[in-house]
């Protein structure tokens, strides 16, 4: 189908056509432009094999008829003289990695790490799945090379380390970044040439090459890659020059999707460039045969020759146009207004912000499960677009995340789709059949099937009324409807985050709203946020292409960096910016541009020293002064600055540009000082029923084609042509410039009206994302500002959201053992303070007896008081590195006494009316703990300080969310729907303990396990099947230990929670509602109720995972997991026996990966975190960076899970060396006691935890000496020795004999996928701890 412009009476053109295309998921679109003819507009299938092979050469041919008046055969190769260039954005690189497509590739990787992708950052993708689905890795087959390099120095040490003399040291060199680098080992070039040619033997023509710490010394790399291509590969992506950034994972990632990637690309590229008579590129166009330019967009808003796309680059390629095309005709310099983009499309809704009057990049995010280090336009997918499927689940409007697609489509596609958004706005009279394009049925010729989308809402109707009383009964106009306010929260919740994180305000924003489906939720989207202008371009259903053919070709150019920002550094990175710039400039002089038409954005990418969270700062207009931009930019979206911290460059970056295009159209803001006028109510094309809170009015309808400039429609009306529909409900009005529509939305002052006395569902639905969103931005809050590793790397912590009586109310996916421990820490908190706390006061606790875990993770709590009366708390719990105690890291193995694990707090006040109380906590944390025998304080009081100020912080943020909640509602409605999500929440359980009681026959389920040391934990439990009720009974378990596996009760209740959540295969409400159907029995006096004085730190990291194994052995649900968490502690510091003062020093806390159970379908997963706990583990060079250590291996321990029908996942060997003399402990389970397999399948391997001592071998020299440490232990270990971890694996599940079902539904990508952008990154970041 076409959308033209009439080209009658025009002469046939004969050259000068300028192309710019976007192929997206559902359409593809096309702009032609000549300077002598009206621009031609081509919109068509992206995917309809029985009409086109490739839908962009297909609208090419269309666009050349047009321009031609003459009629072109499909099959004939297209004239390139008649076109002056091609732009394009595509989706093939992204298409590749969503369905596993790409080219066969290896990985040539340093010897230790073969799996290091395979384990990545070890979080599973989904918290609550117990089936875990890890996206496949890319490559086929992974080659080891005997070569280690790593960083001499290390930034933890309390004194500055600084090598400066290279030269009495062969193996000492200065890396590129600045870092001194130690080469331990050089590659023999034999051995890696033997390797080689056994990969191009066995068929490989595509390699990745990462090897450790490359992004500095990159000479390995290099002698790799020569010897590669000596022996024949067709393709080579070296790591250190695609992008030289720290990070082994994500560059090795990277690096693979290169090599997986581009090989396809090029045979697109191959393909479609055969479609024309004469040659694609600059090389073609400027030699003296046929040919034309043709480049493509890049992921990051730049355009780049089709000889040099790259697949690394092209994941964005098609939205990134949109972004360039709502940029620069949205955005106006002089007003400097800020843009939110709203790219609502058929099959995904992308969101972005553009300020500063420059684009916003992001250099390590996720798409398709794969994440990789490049620059990318801050793209955030946020929903699955019109094609978002509608769902009544659980007494919730769910929308999403499940799309149609591009086949089947909505249900009005005609071809049996199921009811989706589109759907909605199609009975709700906002979608006008007579102006969609009619490229449906068999014949392509047929408009939206409307009776199709009735007659599945009937049904929906239905449905849902069966489920509500009869004063709650519900229209089907209603229904549809409430999915459109649903779907619009929806997308709202991540667009508040992308703003509100980066520390702006969204009402003083314009939104710029483009693709098909935008113009119908605009208003709905602009209204929540606060944004009172909308502007929707001429070509917005098509802005993706029209992006494309305004954008300029850029070079970025980048090179690490470890130097401190100082006047005296100055001069050394203007040197370097001087050095990329001729880097950049080089490659623009190939592609045809001068000095005239190029530009440069120079930029440096930089941190607080100890932090890793870097901003990259651009240079400002006058002089080199990155240091003000930096710490106004650190004030702005972390809320604090580190006066006493040097500033670290990591990067210094440059971003050539080569001006293509000069946007002649004026300014929003100049046309809108125009006169405007009222529309002439005569050029409406027909009056239509159409759907807006309250219920249908009567609503004019209009053709975009008909209203002339300065125009202003009042609302409701609708605005449409064939390419998009245009909703202006009541309130708003849309004006008619010559370049835009442009609405603006009228006062809509006033709380929102909702009813206390019965639960609207729709309303519901919408209260679980608000406190949700709550919880999550405290998160983010609190992940931002922290200053540790633990916080803002490992993303230790939780945040929540309480009702006035510490019911839990939501809490942000992050660790499950806080999950119903928290609850019970704030109720307790609640009792003791009551009738005792002001505004600005804030309560700190880490103590057992008070709903505490352990005592590394300290709660803060905040009351949100309305009108003097709490109504409210929010709580923060975040584990510290190091609280004092008998060692450093405050997780020692060999507690026996609660004093040993550092300080216990019972209950204090952080802050007082606002003020915070450092000397409190000094006394607290420092000076209490070391009162007691062989006891330290805190080895890093300042980290505490900072992370406990980042706790308040975040807190504060979810007061101010709560605030504008009740703003927004009115206290009684706030406080209504979070009771009647409780009680939602309630009746899954509910459902769930009903649906096992059946399946069971009503049978008491029984389960039993031990401890390590032989302590027995005992459950039954007891469901009543009319009720839905339980008693979860853990009489028999064994008496508390004199060690410290004793779990406070919290964590007992938090594995119950977390267990009936795992076992509800649908998203719920994860609030205290999930515990009120369920009685816990714990006898007193066990060791899942321990005494106040009883040591407690390896009941939150251990016990509780084998009270889960228990819980899912009693359900037989899986097999046993690792049922570890196999916490590493080491470090230095703290008291010495014989001195009053303590050492300064640091500590280092990680917990290490398993295998997971297998169960009645699936195996288990190698090499990740299971059941309570999902941190992330510090990547291999960062790790390196901060500590003395040498990370020798980290690799899946092969056949370490146990075998069955279907297997157990494989545990993890991690191998350190000690580069320093330090501290070193161990506290672990399943050393002794297997994870057990079930219904036949066999147990997995016990965890192995061993000490590589170096002793005397009697001739002046070391040898090894290899020590079983046992499940807990700790150890002064010097400098060489090392500890070898072996982590537990999964049991298997069935008789091994028996025939395995089809698992592929396990690497389906698409589970895991979680769209792109800064939003994406953080929010799988957040599902996974």
């Amino acid at each position: 189908m076409t959308v033209e412009i009439n080209a009658s009476g025009f002469k046939p053109i004969a050259g000068g056509i300028k192309i710019a295309i976007d192929r997206g998921g559902t359409f593809t679109d096309c702009i032609g432009s000549h300077p002598d003819r009206p621009d031609v507009v081509i919109k068509l299938l992206s995917v309809d094999p029985q009409n086109y092979d490739d839908a962009p050469r297909e609208a090419i041919r269309r666009v050349l008829e047009i321009f031609t008046g003459r009629e072109i055969s499909r099959d004939a190769k297209l004239d390139t003289t008649l076109i002056e260039s091609i732009r394009m954005g595509t989706t093939v690189a992204t298409n590749a990695l969503l369905e596993r497509k790409g080219q066969k590739c290896a990985l040539v990787t340093t010897k230790g790490f073969r799996d290091c992708l395979v384990i990545g950052n070890q979080s599973r993708p989904k918290i609550f799945d117990i089936a875990i689905r890890k996206p496949e890795v890319l490559y086929q087959q992974v080659v080891e090379i005997d070569e280690r390099v790593t960083l001499e120095n290390y930034t933890e040490h309390p004194q500055k380390l600084e090598t400066t003399d290279f030269s009495a040291d062969k193996n000492l060199v200065v890396g590129l970044s600045g870092e001194a680098v130690r080469i331990i080992r050089r590659p023999d070039p034999e051995s890696v040439l033997k390797s080689l040619l056994e990969l191009y033997e066995a068929g490989f023509r595509s390699i990745a090459i990462c090897l450790t710490h490359s992004y500095t010394f990159q000479d390995h790399e290099k002698l790799v890659g020569e010897l590669a291509a000596k022996v024949g590969f067709e393709h080579i992506s070296l790591s250190s020059q695609l992008m030289p950034m720290i990070k082994l994972v994500p560059r090795a990632t990277s690096a693979t999707a290169d090599a997986y990637l581009t090989p396809e690309i090029k045979k697109y590229i191959d393909g479609f460039e055969s479609g024309f008579d004469g040659g694609l590129g600059n090389a073609s166009a400027m030699g003296s045969g046929k040919g034309t330019r043709c480049e493509f967009m890049q992921s990051d808003g730049g355009l780049v020759d089709v000889k040099s796309f790259s697949g690394l680059r092209a994941i964005l390629s098609g939205p990134a146009g949109g972004v360039v095309g709502y940029a620069l005709t949205s955005y106006n310099n002089d007003t400097r207004i800020p843009v939110i983009g709203f790219d609502m499309g058929g099959t995904s809704t992308d969101v972005s912000r553009f300020g500063e009057g420059r684009y916003e990049h992001v250099f390590e995010t996720t798409t398709a499960g794969v994440t990789i280090q490049s620059p990318q336009l801050d793209i955030n997918t946020v929903a699955a677009g019109g094609g978002s499927q509608l769902f009544w689940r659980n007494g919730l409007f769910v929308v999403g995340p499940e799309s149609a697609g591009a086949h089947p489509g909505p249900a009005c596609y005609r071809k049996g789709g199921p009811l989706t958004v589109t759907d909605a706005n199609l009975h709700l009279g906002r979608l006008l059949p007579e102006f969609f394009p009619k490229i449906f049925g068999l014949k392509e010729n047929e408009g939206l099937d409307a009776a199709a989308s009735e007659t599945l809402f009937a049904d929906m109707t239905k449905k849902i009324n069966l489920e509500l009383d009869k004063a709650s009964q519900m229209s089907v106009d209603q229904v549809a409807y409430g999915f459109l306010k649903v779907a619009n929260e929806t997308m709202i919740r991540p667009i508040r985050t992308l703003t509100e994180a980066k520390g702006l305000d969204t009402s003083t924003h314009r939104l710029a709203t483009f693709g098909g489906a935008g113009g119908q939720h605009a208003v709905a989207i602009a209204e929540a946020l606060g944004i009172s202008q909308i502007l929707i371009h001429r070509y917005s259903s098509v802005l993706s292409a029209y992006g494309m053919a305004l954008a300029d070709v850029v070079q970025e150019v980048q090179e690490p960096s470890s130097q401190v920002l100082t006047p005296e550094t100055e001069s050394l990175f203007v040197e370097r910016f001087e050095e990329l710039k001729r880097k950049a400039a080089a490659s623009l002089y190939d592609q045809g541009f001068n000095d005239s038409t190029i530009e440069f954005e120079l930029y440096l990418n930089m941190r607080y020293q100890g932090t890793e969270s870097a901003l990259m700062i651009i240079k400002p207009e006058s002089g080199y002064d990155f240091k003000t931009p930096f710490v106004e930019h650190h004030q702005q979206e972390f809320g604090f600055i580190l006066l006493d911290r040097d500033i670290i460059v990591d990067d210094v970056r440059v971003r050539g540009i080569g001006k293509s295009f000069e946007l002649s159209e004026n300014t929003v803001d100049e046309q809108l000082k125009s006169l405007q006028r009222p529309v002439d109510t005569g050029k409406s094309v027909s009056v239509h029923d159409v759907y807006f809170e309250g219920g249908r009015q009567s609503t004019p309808i209009y053709k975009l084609d008909d209203l002339s400039v300065g125009e202003k429609i009042q609302g409701p009306s609708i605005l449409a042509d064939g390419t998009q529909t245009i909703v202006v409900p009541p309130g708003s009005a849309a004006v008619i410039l010559e370049t835009h529509v442009v609405i603006n939305i009228g006062d809509t002052e006033g709380k929102k009206t909702a009813n206390t006395e019965q639960i609207d569902p729709i309303t519901l639905s919408i209260f679980g994302h608000r406190f949700m969103a709550i919880a999550e931005q405290m998160g983010r809050a609190l992940q931002k500002t922290s200053v540790s590793t633990n916080v803002k790397e490992r993303l230790d912590y939780s945040c929540a959201l309480f009702d006035a009586k510490g019911g839990l109310v939501a809490n942000a996916p992050h660790l499950p053992v806080h999950l119903g421990s928290m609850s019970t820490a704030v109720r307790m908190q609640a009792d003791i303070w009551k009738g005792k706390l002001k505004r600005g006061d804030v309560i700190v606790s880490n103590h057992p007896q008070t709903g505490g875990t352990h005592l590394p993770d300290i709660t803060v709590i905040t009351p949100a008081f309305h009108d003097d009366k709490i109504v409210f708390y929010v709580a923060s719990r975040a584990h510290h590195a190091d609280i004092g105690g008998i060692l450093p890291g405050s997780m020692p193995p060999n507690s026996r006494e609660l004093y040993q694990e550092g300080a216990a707090i019972y209950s204090e006040k952080l802050v007082s009316e606002g003020r915070f109380d450092e000397d409190r906590v000094t006394k607290l944390l420092y000076d209490e703990p070391a009162k007691y025998p062989g006891c330290s304080g805190t080895r890093c009081l300042p980290d505490n300080i900072n992370d406990l100020k980042a706790q308040v912080a975040a807190n504060q943020k979810g007061i101010t969310l709560i605030d504008s909640l009740i703003d927004e509602y009115g206290e009684d409605v706030v406080q209504f729907y979070m009771l009647a999500i409780q009680d939602n929440a309630e009746l899954s359980v509910k459902n769930l303990l009903k649906q096992v009681s059946k399946r069971f026959d009503g049978k008491i389920l029984k389960a039993k396990d031990y401890m390590d040391d032989g302590s027995p934990i005992c459950l039954s439990i007891d469901i009543n099947s009319e009720e839905g009720t339980a008693v979860f009974d853990f009489t028999g378990t064994g008496p508390e230990m004199y060690g410290n596996m004793n779990a406070p009760e919290a964590v007992t209740h938090s594995a119950i929670i977390y267990c009936l959540r795992c076992m509800i295969t649908e998203d719920i409400p994860l609030n205290q509602g999930c515990l009120k159907p369920v009685k816990i029995v714990i006898p007193k006096d066990s060791f899942l109720s321990p005494s106040a004085t009883a040591a407690v730190v390896g009941g939150n990291v251990l016990t509780s995972q084998r009270v889960t194994d228990v819980i899912f052995r009693a359900f037989e649900a899986c097999a046993a997991s690792q049922g570890d968490c196999n916490n590493l502690t080491f470090g230095i510091g703290g008291r010495i026996e014989g001195q009053t003062e303590q050492v300064r020093g640091w500590g280092y806390y990680e917990t290490i990966a398993g295998g997971s159970g297998a169960g009645p379908t699936w195996n288990g997963t190698s090499g990740v975190h299971t059941h309570m706990t999902n941190t992330r583990i510090t990547d291999a060079e960062i790790f390196e960076r901060r500590y003395p250590v040498l990370l020798r291996e980290f690799s899946i321990r092969a056949g370490s899970g146990g075998d069955g029908q279907y297997r157990g996942g494989d545990g993890v060997v991690r191998d350190i060396e000690f580069r320093v003399p330090v501290q070193c402990s161990i506290l672990s389970e399943r050393r002794v006691y297997h994870p057990y397999g079930l219904a036949g399948g066999d147990e997995a391997s016990c965890g192995l935890n061993l000490w590589v001592r170096l002793i005397d071998d009697g001739n002046g020299g070391k040898k090894e000496r290899i020590i079983n440490l046992g499940g807990k232990n700790t150890a002064s270990m010097q400098t060489g020795e090392r500890i070898i971890i072996n982590t537990p694996g999964g049991g298997g599940y069935g008789h091994s004999h028996l025939e395995r079902g089809d698992e592929q539904h396990r690497h389906d990508p698409k589970h895991s996928w979680r769209g792109q952008g800064s939003l994406a990154i953080y929010t799988s970041t957040q599902e996974s701890n």
